[in-house]
């Protein structure tokens, strides 16, 4: 069993995440972070109760696209939440179309008569969008259905926030709100060794104690062990790809360079055991022009 250099968990691990947010014991972390993110159009959430995401979808691929968290508070308002650790094809195609899963939910009332509860889709996201990237202070994306002339919101119970982490560089010092307090215990988590002064609120003092890795089971340390190796993989190949993109762009051309340095750390991601699918979305590529790619 490694023996770990950090005292506290990575949130952008899918063990972290679901350890701080997704579990019934620790529901009031999710609720705090959800009050602080939505405040301004949902006043106070009361409560939350995580829903099961079997029956969603009317397929088996639909079923098989299983978002992270999915709640509801005592008003009858869908959450779905949603990390991302990586570029994927369409990503925001896929939050549009996870949105759906909930509306038609809705619908399998009797006598439903198409009233709707609001459904907010929020994307934690471990990258920049590349059409993001001129706006480097802009971190936080709210999207809904607005009139392009007058700007006005058409219909306000859809809602998408997308949080680009890696622009939040605050620093513990700069913090003046609550919310930026979530994001950067979020951000910066697992680099932390102690509790900072100004995080010594109860709702913080519990994350640190929940994120705190010698306080888990022997079997909860292996669950975080695989979460945490796949994570650093999947890191290490993209940098390794971005590298290896860079150096063959100074000779080549960028264009050549960043296909090679693709195609050999998908051959890398492969070789260390990784599946098909996890690799394509690293690559952002279909499974078959991966196949295509690694000529399989």
């Amino acid at each position: 069993m490694a023996e770990f250099v950090e005292k506290y968990i990575n949130p952008f691990t899918d063990f972290g995440f679901k350890k701080l947010f997704g579990e019934e014991l620790n529901k009031d972390l999710l609720l705090d972070f959800l009050n602080e993110l939505l405040k301004e159009e949902q006043g106070q959430i009361k409560d939350l109760t995580y829903l099961k995401t079997e029956h969603l979808g009317l397929t088996e691929s639909d079923r098989k696209a299983i978002f992270d968290l999915y709640c509801e508070n005592e008003r009858g308002e869908k959450f779905i939440v949603e990390l991302q650790k990586s570029k994927q094809n369409f990503f925001k195609d896929r939050t549009v179309y996870y949105s759906t899963f909930p509306i038609r939910e809705q619908a399998k009332r009797a006598d439903w008569n198409f009233e709707l509860k609001a459904v907010y889709t929020i994307a934690i996201l471990d990258f920049v969008f590349d059409a993001d990237k001129n706006e480097p202070e802009k971190f936080r994306y709210d999207v809904k259905l607005k009139d392009i002339e007058t700007n006005k919101v058409f219909y306000d119970k859809l809602t998408f926030i997308y949080l680009e982490m890696p622009k939040f560089k605050k620093s513990i010092d700069e913090l003046s709100t609550r919310f930026e307090k979530w994001l950067y215990l979020i951000r910066n988590l697992n680099q932390l060794e102690r509790i900072p002064e100004s995080l010594r609120e109860r709702i913080f003092e519990k994350v640190f104690e929940t994120a705190e890795i010698a306080k888990f089971t022997p079997e909860q340390i292996l669950s975080y062990e695989d979460s945490l190796k796949y994570y650093r993989d999947l890191k290490n190949s993209l940098d390794t790809a971005r590298e290896e993109g860079e150096a063959e762009g100074i000779i080549k051309g960028e264009q050549i360079g960043i296909v090679k340095g693709k195609l050999e750390v998908a051959r890398n991601m492969l070789s260390i055991g990784l599946s098909l699918e996890v690799i394509a979305q690293a690559m952002e590529l279909t499974e078959d022009e991966l196949r295509k790619w690694l000529n399989l």
